[in-house]
């Protein structure tokens, strides 16, 4: 029989004429092997049993601090829709947010109908006295709020205060005897490759340690201006959220709060908060409910390779100034609008999101110290910080320039048009207009129903692409003898007409 350089199989002839050999052989008494020797059992090489046992065993450490890390237990509340528990996708005021408003489930008092949902999360006690830390986004909207410790002890907490711009949040419980607890520890010191263990409450399924090592370190994720992650392999999942991720030593060195993942579980990159961020945002929140930090109150952007060279810098470092709010702490100090801010009392400063972090680390009513570049010149400039106002009421703040350009006209405060808004609206190239920037409450505009944000075209038939050219309308109607002048005005839900007395105007 022939056989191929690659191994097939064996011929059924070839198990025949081995069988009739070994039945001859026992016929002469030729002695013949066992068809199973007796072997040794299994065991791992005496070198690699020693390199083993110097892994690291986190039973001792997990033993440890697993009883100050809980189960977080949240009962919210959520309007029932015509479509479900959630929010409309349409424009505040548009006639389509109105009809399906219509259509919301009520109560018996005519309110929108509500209904409980759970959410969960993990924790972990910092003192004896029942303070605990855990996710903003865990919390967040909670009528309720349950502790749950490893040895299933149930406890109902309060909210302390909580922070979205970091993700954290400080809750407590009542105590009746000392809590077991665990304490920050130093996350500067990590490097890539150091071991970390966390501990939580994944999908509900109570205390659950996992190890793995930090993989990264400086993470920017988001709108997360003012904190950086640290990423790490150790598996988290949904529920490990507001959970503590321990260094070797017990500390904890982070607060899980994000995984990237496209199937929902872990796929071996967790996000966990910084200690260091931790530490110093709890204990405002411990102190005043809430974290009060710096502003400036400036516009600002990245000095690009482009502006550095279009402004003959010699680096693309710090950060170039867009704008400057009317009446906010730059503006008293003397700021302009492309200054380069180069460092923060002797500290440079890289980027915009670097200047923007190194603010809100200072409390409102510090002074610091800026050095920045003018003109080719560098100079100082010692500011006063105000408190940061919230994300709704900076949207709502005019630039110098805004403030400069802008008139009270029936009770509106307007200012032109800029490409940016214009651009965002989806409003053909060219397109003028003058942007309602306030409404005065119970004015002629308001009464009419326009609403900040709105957009005036024309008014008595001209495009009113500056002031001047609406109060030259507004000439125009009154020389025509009219009471009331029209204008064409772009809404949330599209363009309308609007008359306004003439009488109110000024």
């Amino acid at each position: 029989m022939t056989h191929s350089a690659g191994f097939r199989g064996v011929s059924t002839r070839s198990i025949v004429r081995a069988s009739v050999v070994l039945a001859l052989a026992g016929s002469l008494g030729i002695a013949s092997a066992p068809a199973f020797a007796e072997t040794a059992p299994l065991n791992a090489p005496t070198q690699l049993k020693s390199e083993l046992s110097s892994l690291p065993s986190f039973a001792d450490l997990v033993e440890k601090v697993s009883p100050a890390v809980v189960s977080i237990r949240v009962v919210e509340e959520e309007t029932v829709t015509a479509q479900g528990p959630t929010d409309l996708p349409f424009p505040p005021g548009s006639p389509f947010e109105k009809f399906f408003k219509q259509l919301q489930p009520k109560d018996e008092d005519g309110k929108p109908l509500t209904r409980k949902a759970m959410a969960q999360g993990s924790g972990f006690f910092i003192t004896a006295d029942g303070y605990a830390v855990t996710n903003n986004h865990v919390v967040q909207g909670g009528k309720e709020i349950t502790v749950v410790q490893n040895d299933g002890t149930e406890m109902k907490a309060t909210l302390v205060g909580r922070d979205p711009k970091t993700d954290l949040a400080l809750i407590k419980v009542k105590a009746d005897k000392p809590m077991p607890y665990v304490a920050f520890g130093d996350s500067d010191k990590l490097r890539v490759g150091d071991w970390v263990l966390a501990v939580g409450n994944p999908f509900g399924l109570g205390g659950t340690a996992t190890a793995g090592i930090i993989s990264a370190t400086g993470r920017e994720i988001g709108n997360s201006t003012y904190n950086d992650f640290l990423q790490i392999d150790a598996p988290i999942n949904r529920g490990n959220s507001g959970g503590p991720t321990f260094s070797l030593d017990g500390k904890v060195v982070g607060v899980n709060s994000q995984i990237f993942s496209p199937t929902g579980g872990s796929v071996g990159i967790g996000f966990a908060i910084p200690s260091d961020v931790a530490a110093r945002v709890v204990a405002a929140l411990r102190e005043n409910g809430h974290v009060s930090r710096g502003w400036l109150g400036v516009g600002i952007q990245n000095v690009t390779e482009d502006i550095a060279s279009a402004m003959g810098l010699e680096a693309s470092t710090g950060a170039i100034i867009s704008s400057v709010v009317a009446g906010g702490p730059a503006d008293e100090a003397g700021f302009e609008r492309e200054d380069v801010v180069l460092e923060v009392n002797g500290a440079s400063v890289e980027n915009s999101r670097d200047l923007t972090r190194r603010i809100g680390d200072f409390s409102s009513g510090t002074e610091v110290r800026f050095r920045i570049l003018r003109d080719g010149r560098e100079r100082n400039l010692r500011v006063e910080l105000g408190e940061r106002p919230d994300d709704t009421t900076l949207t709502q703040l005019p630039s110098r320039e805004q403030a400069e350009a802008s008139v009270d006209i029936f009770g509106m405060t307007l200012s032109q048009l800029s490409d940016e808004v214009r651009d965002g609206r989806g409003l053909a190239a060219g397109t003028v207009g003058l942007v309602i920037e306030t409404l005065e409450p119970g004015g002629e505009a308001s009464r009419k129903g326009l609403s900040r944000g709105d957009i005036i075209l024309e008014a008595g038939g001209r495009a009113v692409g500056t002031t001047d050219a609406l109060r030259d309308a507004i000439n125009a109607a009154r020389a025509g003898n009219r009471n009331a002048i029209l204008l064409l005005v772009e809404t949330q839900a599209g363009q309308r007409y609007i008359a306004l007395q003439l009488g109110e105007a000024e």
